[in-house]
């Protein structure tokens, strides 16, 4: 199927007759799937959509503004205030279908007056022939168009393939599809025709019991029928009530695990701590105070002379060059001393005069080369001795040690400090007490909410159990009182073989339903995956076949929790998940998008424009403001050569009306 022209007349803010082609050739050769239509919000975006599903569907579509209104009434609100009396509403739809192999074009025709006249419209189907130049009116088309529109397009259907950016988000944020839209993946699967056969064999085995049960069989009978009936209804409407619920349920978790958050940031776990911050607090200062007590003790000691260690230390080296001189001294006094006392000797000994010269002339150069080597300082003037010397190198020592010994000391000091200061701040950024209590009783009421939605859900399973085994006694009931009174009737072989039928077509349909959602899961993975940046958050999805629940799990088969994607990447999930859908069900049908790109990052947006817009169908409808589509978007996809028509939906605020004009906004 394909859309080939749109024509609004006096239809919404669409005033006059306009005409838009929706054709994707773009010449006999080149053929382009995105039709993109430009308009701010307010300017008929939605009325374009609204449109499309009037002239498919008449009374049964599914217009965004209709709400409960008639259909009647629906029909007067759509009239464009500007038309007259005597002007008429109208919308014409023309679209290729493929039938029996071979193409053929019809154009739907709706029109009404501004009163519609016994609260309906007026259908008209042309079949388009090159050789007929104004078409072959199809009058047998009009009696039965629901049922050959419900063969191509099913309304159940039509919102996964006529949807709007406010539905992907609401479809991103439950984690289970709501019943219609569950209704149409099992329509859009082919799992309805199972169920309907199953519905119709029962409807036959009821009729032939009812034809062969006397009066007190057939009361008897339709008592039970009517019980099963009951207890069927009450079923269905408390799975729709557990669906509500679980997603009530969700909700509240989130609005706990926010109101925890806040508790959190705005300091309300700190004000639940702050008694316990402040004895850590108060013990730090004990230490700091016992840590300091512990410094004047090392600072009474020779601490203190580091400040003129560099004194001491000259003092050092001038005792140490002053104790080498005396030192020195007192060896050269000796040695003159030793020299006297054996010149005496040589005197009194037979040494001749001449070598007793040469002895004292040697021992006198010795003597004057002994003094010339010692240093002599200018003035002595600190005297030390050994002990005054070996004690100050114990002060040396000792002041080494206290430094050290110091040096630790004020670390562990400036680090207790620290964490005392830190512990201020955290007590500062403590709530009020008021603003505490007010943070507490949020905190507990979405803690509550939770508790009672969950007490609620629980409540709701434990009665869905209840009337399942309600339903099965039911229906045991009903097969043994078959069997006593009515299956020993001539049709028994009916009966029975229908029970074998529905058993095998219970079988069928789960099979069926494991090999249509193992395919739709490995679609969806791939969809999704092609559209997330970041490919290696989710390796496989999973779908439950009771609910259509999606499961995620990476790549080491861990279950990722759909609380971590970001709004964005639910939003690409939702999307990936009709992309899915329209690939298994093998459907060739245009996409149309209301504000396609939702709240998503750049990011996301870019793989969305390149990557799906362009493949999700042969033909795809985009209505999008400036700001979803914007000038970087619209050139990517005409560099793409994506793009077969461009329209602007311009707005007139103070008329109130809408004009179609070529081009998009840039």
């Amino acid at each position: 199927m394909k859309f080939i022209e749109l024509v609004l007349q006096n239809f919404g803010p669409y005033s006059g007759k306009n005409v838009i082609n929706l054709d994707t050739e773009v010449d006999k050769d080149t053929s382009r799937p995105i039709l993109l239509l430009g308009g701010m919000n307010g300017g008929g975006k939605t009325t374009f959509m609204d449109a499309i599903r009037l002239a498919l569907y008449g009374h049964r579509a599914e217009c965004s503004t209709r709400g409960n209104l008639s259909y009647s009434d629906f029909l007067s609100q759509c009239v464009n205030n500007r038309a007259t009396p005597v002007d008429n509403t109208r919308i014409e739809l023309t679209f290729e279908h493929i039938q029996e192999n071979k193409p053929v074009v019809y154009k739907i025709v709706r029109y009404w007056d501004s009163i519609p006249k016994e609260g309906k419209d007026s259908l008209g189907i042309i079949e388009l022939d090159p050789k007929v130049p104004d078409g072959l009116t199809r009058e047998e088309l009009v009696n039965t168009w629901d049922d050959y529109i419900e063969n191509i397009l099913p309304v159940g259907i039509s919102n996964l393939f006529l949807f709007d950016g406010e539905q992907v988000k609401e479809l991103a944020e439950q984690e289970i599809p709501p019943p219609p839209v569950a209704d149409a993946i099992r329509a859009m699967l082919g799992l309805e025709l199972a169920d309907k056969l199953a519905v119709d064999i029962e409807i036959i085995v009821n009729r032939k019991r009812k034809e062969l049960a006397d009066t007190q069989d057939l009361a008897n009978l339709e008592e039970i029928e009517e019980k099963l009936s009951s207890l069927q209804e009450e079923h269905i409407k408390i799975k729709e009530e557990e669906a509500l619920y679980i997603n009530y349920f969700n909700q509240a978790e989130k609005d706990q695990k926010d109101a925890l958050d806040k508790f959190v940031a705005e300091g309300g776990k700190i004000a639940a701590e702050r008694s316990q911050l402040e004895k850590q607090r108060d013990q730090k200062v004990l230490e700091v105070e016992e840590a300091r007590l512990g410094m004047c003790d090392i600072s009474a000691n020779v601490l203190p002379l580091a400040l003129v260690e560099n004194l001491l230390i000259q003092g050092q080296t001038q005792g140490e060059k002053e104790y080498r001189i005396q030192q020195a001294q007192i060896a050269s006094d000796i040695l003159f001393e030793r020299d006297k006392r054996l010149l005496d000797l040589i005197s009194k000994l037979d040494i001749s005069s001449e070598k007793s010269k040469k002895i004292k002339s040697f021992l006198d150069e010795d003597i004057t080369t002994l003094n010339a080597n010692l240093i002599q300082p200018e003035e002595l003037w600190l005297l030390p001795d050994a002990d005054s010397l070996s004690q100050l190198s114990n002060i040396f020592y000792q002041l080494q040690n206290t430094k050290t010994l110091a040096k630790q000391q004020l670390k562990i000091l400036k680090q207790k400090e620290d964490e005392i200061i830190t512990l201020e701040r955290q007590i500062q950024t403590a709530a009020s007490p008021e603003e505490y209590t007010y943070l507490v009783d949020v905190l507990k009421n979405a803690q509550k909410k939770v508790t009672e939605a969950g007490a609620k859900c629980e409540s709701i399973k434990g009665r869905i159990r209840e009337l399942e085994v309600e339903i099965e006694s039911t229906k045991k009931d009903l097969r043994e009182y078959t069997t006593q009174t009515i299956d020993k009737k001539n049709t028994e072989h009916i009966i029975a073989a229908s029970a074998k039928v529905q058993q095998t077509l219970k079988l069928f349909r789960e099979k069926l339903t494991l090999k249509k959602l193992n395919k739709l899961e490995i679609e969806i993975t791939e969809c999704f995956r092609y559209l997330l940046h970041k490919s290696d958050l989710v390796h496989r999805v999973a779908i439950n076949t009771d609910n259509f629940r999606l499961s995620l799990y990476d790549v080491r088969g861990k279950a990722v929790p759909k609380h971590r994607l970001s709004a964005g990447e639910k939003q690409l999930l939702a999307i990936a998940f009709l992309w899915g859908l329209a690939r298994v069900s093998g459907r060739r049908l245009p996409v149309a998008i209301d504000t396609p790109l939702g709240r998503l990052d750049s990011s996301h947006r870019g793989n969305l424009v390149e990557r799906y817009f362009p493949a999700a169908s042969h033909q795809v409808i985009l209505l999008s403001t400036d700001t979803e589509i914007g000038k970087a978007e619209v050139e990517k996809l005409r560099e793409n050569e994506a793009i077969a028509r461009e329209y602007l939906l311009k707005y007139d605020s103070e008329k109130r009306q809408t004009s179609v004009v070529d081009g998009y906004f840039w």
